[in-house]
């Protein structure tokens, strides 16, 4: 009886040890980002060491860097400026005005508009409810916005920006639908698209259209999944545990007159009744606090690898050309060589741009909130760290 007891012991044990082994390995296969004690996927920061650049190798570049920003930059401008690499800096720099009539300069802590750029961080936090099986990519925007008018648009064509929407810039501005002396806000975009039955630009998943609605969108359903309104929900997943402590969503009864200011070239300032829509831009940072956020987007429990792999590769080929879109991510395609993966973005008077060289595991942070289109001749460092087909900041323009 002892014997029996004893043997059917050590196979309960060693079929609970089985249940709980296929238990963790499911758990594993349907996702790796972690989930905190809310049920939310949050963000980790990247445990593992890069390898150290040597002092020659960072010097050497750093003197190039140098050359590009002097060359570029001028005592006039407002720029915030940080070159990575291995998630070490190489060069920062930080000049001009977060707010001029005050005297307040932009230093490293400053958080400044980061204008489109914020439609990363977006698609990152939809990327992960996705991994944590809270969203499916091919479900239908309908699912979690009863009201939204477009049977056919996907969490997807949200995403890499072949919903066929119109921008609600243009709809709400100009043709009676929308007071603009109100500001507009997330949920307004919807109730003016159904009961102005604006049309689509074009048939949905057919061609790519770089479109803000789409990410004011992704906003909502953050806020639908999570149950936090989406400042709340970037600070708790993204933001708060990576240590952005400089990072936030502009909302305007909470930070109006107490952000940096955004100023176009003549240093007017620049205000108007769109600044309350936060997905497709309205984030706050610093290069150093994404810096941080760019990083942890190489972990391994980053996103599942099957997840990681769409989010950079082009959906749109309907057109020849080097432009593409990911997921959150705009792509150059080249006949040779690795793709170059970037985000620019503009808003107001801010300008921003965003590279991430993913071989090379180099990042560029610029951000502006002086209206100026140099923060897009970032690029032109890209040929100091890899082989990329763009030109110098000494070659002169044809």
């Amino acid at each position: 009886m002892k014997r029996y007891l004893s043997l059917y012991s050590t196979t309960l044990l060693c079929l609970s040890v089985f249940v709980v082994s296929c238990t963790k390995e499911k758990k594993t296969a349907e996702g790796v980002v972690k989930i905190n004690k809310s049920g939310l996927p949050v963000m980790q920061p990247l445990q593992e060491e890069m390898p150290q650049l040597t002092a020659a190798y960072v010097n050497e570049k750093k003197q190039k860097v140098a050359h590009f920003f002097d060359k570029v930059w001028n005592e006039n401008d407002n720029v915030s400026f940080l070159v990575a690499q291995n998630g070490q800096i190489i060069y920062e720099n930080y000049k001009g005005f977060a707010n001029k009539n005050k005297g307040e300069n932009i230093t490293k802590d400053t958080p400044l508009h980061i204008a489109s750029v914020s439609k990363v961080l977006t698609a990152t936090a939809v990327l992960m409810l996705i991994d944590a099986n809270k969203i499916k990519i091919e479900q239908k925007v309908t699912e979690f916005l009863p009201n939204f008018p477009y049977p056919e648009v996907t969490v997807q064509t949200l995403l890499n920006h072949r919903s066929g929407m119109k921008n609600y810039a243009y709809f709400t501005y100009n043709t009676g639908v929308w007071d603009t002396k109100k500001e507009l806000t997330n949920e307004d975009i919807v109730t003016v698209m159904k009961d102005y039955n604006i049309p689509l630009e074009s048939k949905t998943d057919t061609r790519f259209g770089y479109c803000n609605t789409n990410y004011a969108m992704l906003a909502l359903i953050i806020e639908k999944v999570t149950k936090l309104k989406y400042p709340e929900a970037m600070q708790e997943m993204i933001f708060k545990p990576l240590g952005m402590t400089h990072t936030f969503v502009y909302e305007t009864a909470k930070h109006k007159g107490n952000v940096s200011l955004s100023y176009k070239g003549n240093m007017d300032l620049a205000v108007e009744y769109l600044d309350g829509i936060y997905g497709d831009k309205n984030i706050y940072s610093t290069p150093r606090d994404l810096l941080k956020f760019d990083k942890a987007r190489y972990a391994p429990y980053f996103l599942n690898p099957e997840l990681l792999q769409k989010v950079y590769k082009g959906y749109s080929y309907e057109k020849k050309g080097e432009r593409n879109y990911g997921l959150g991510i705009r792509i150059l395609e080249f006949d040779k060589g690795e793709p170059f993966y970037y985000h620019n973005g503009w808003w107001h008077g801010n300008t921003s741009c965003f590279i991430n060289m993913k071989k090379e595991k180099v990042t560029m942070f610029v951000i502006s909130n002086k209206y100026t289109h140099k923060t897009y001749q970032t690029k032109k460092l890209a040929p100091i760290f890899g082989d990329y087909p763009f030109k110098s900041v000494d070659d002169k323009e044809e």
